[in-house]
């Protein structure tokens, strides 16, 4: 029931889906009338699906405090049925606060994790894309909380872009290890000496180079990570619209955009949010994932093929095994347990 276009726009997206995946299988929760009604349109996901009637449903300007009284909610039900077993994942395009506190609540932290973090996709210059947590679920983080972002984002990166040992920055302000707050840099002496752990640990990043594609992980607290993805997010905004501008101005630069069009084609499809779409709560005991209230069918689609892959791969194994050996070091002394 999330997302600014609704029923129809959501149910178009999972059409998509289950082509790219033809082995899910999909429980729809929210207004069985309507949820029905859409697909009509998409016999092919109609098959494949089963719709759960939801009394209520989360709206955008709810507290999350608001958000989890609503049981009866299709957010609530959704993330109910990761919890039982149900559904192996939970893909929502509605309030982040509600969805996370829902999700924290019900499914609990993964053993070794003290707090979820919220994952993306960035895009890049590189080969890759980049992944960078955390984004906005935790303003104040101590150095443990980084340590532990950090193992989860290079699971998540291993899964992503099929690499054996993601490259692992902090975001920080500079690259000297003399620069930083005291919980920065406890972070990266830990992850220094944890030299075991599937990951390269390559120190400290800057804002500026976040899109240059020489890093497969970039963590930092969520308070610094939603300021830079909406800087990131405006920044882009700001050159197509520049663009745009340019290329309107005068019959030479129409000419000259007919000329370049190609090239702006691909700057489009690398810009575009909808290929990157699909948040992920990593450190939770289960797979949730948020889709942009924005998002396109395609983006849409994008979110359930996040959520398909984590699955696939099995994220939450991945994590869980990491963290035991962190754990296995603080243990036997070889790194230092840092101060909460």
């Amino acid at each position: 029931m999330g997302g600014d276009e609704g029923v129809r726009l959501m149910m178009a997206g999972v059409a998509l889906a289950r082509h790219r995946h033809d082995g899910l299988r999909f429980t729809l929760f929210g207004d069985e009338t309507r949820i029905k009604a859409a697909l009509d349109n998409h016999p092919n996901l109609r098959a494949a699906s089963d719709v759960v009637h939801a009394d209520t449903v989360v709206d955008g300007a709810d507290k999350p405090s608001v958000a989890i009284r609503k049981k009866s909610s299709s957010m609530s039900m959704a993330i109910a049925a990761v919890k039982s077993g149900d559904a192996g994942a939970a893909v929502s395009a509605g309030n982040t606060g509600a969805l996370m506190a829902m999700a924290k609540l019900a499914l609990r932290t993964m053993p070794g994790i003290d707090r979820p973090a919220l994952s993306a996709l960035l895009p890049t210059r590189g080969d890759n894309d980049v992944v960078m947590l955390d984004l906005g679920a935790n303003t104040e983080c101590d150095a443990r909380n980084l340590v532990q972002f950090a193992v989860m984002g290079a699971a998540y990166a291993r899964i992503a872009f099929d690499l054996e040992r993601p490259r692992v920055r902090l975001l920080n302000i500079g690259t000297e290890e003399l620069k930083g707050t005291d919980e920065i840099r406890d972070a990266a002496a830990i992850l220094r000496a944890a030299d075991v752990l599937p990951m390269s640990f390559d120190g400290f990043t800057e804002g500026d180079k976040i899109s240059r594609g020489d890093t497969d992980v970039i963590v930092c607290d969520g308070f610094s990570g939603n300021v830079a993805l909406k800087t990131i997010e405006g920044t882009a905004r700001f050159v197509t619209d520049v663009l745009r501008n340019a290329f309107t101005s005068s019959i030479r630069s129409k000419i000259g955009f007919l000329i370049s069009k190609p090239a702006m084609h691909l700057l489009k499809h690398h810009l575009d949010p909808n290929n990157h779409n699909g948040a992920v709560f990593l450190g939770l005991n289960g797979v949730v994932v948020k889709s942009h209230g924005s998002a396109d069918a395609k983006g849409i689609a994008n979110a359930v093929h996040v959520a398909a892959r984590l699955l696939e791969e099995d994220i939450t194994r991945r994590i869980a095994a990491d963290m035991a050996a962190v754990q296995a070091l603080i243990a036997s002394s070889k790194l230092e347990q840092p101060v909460k």
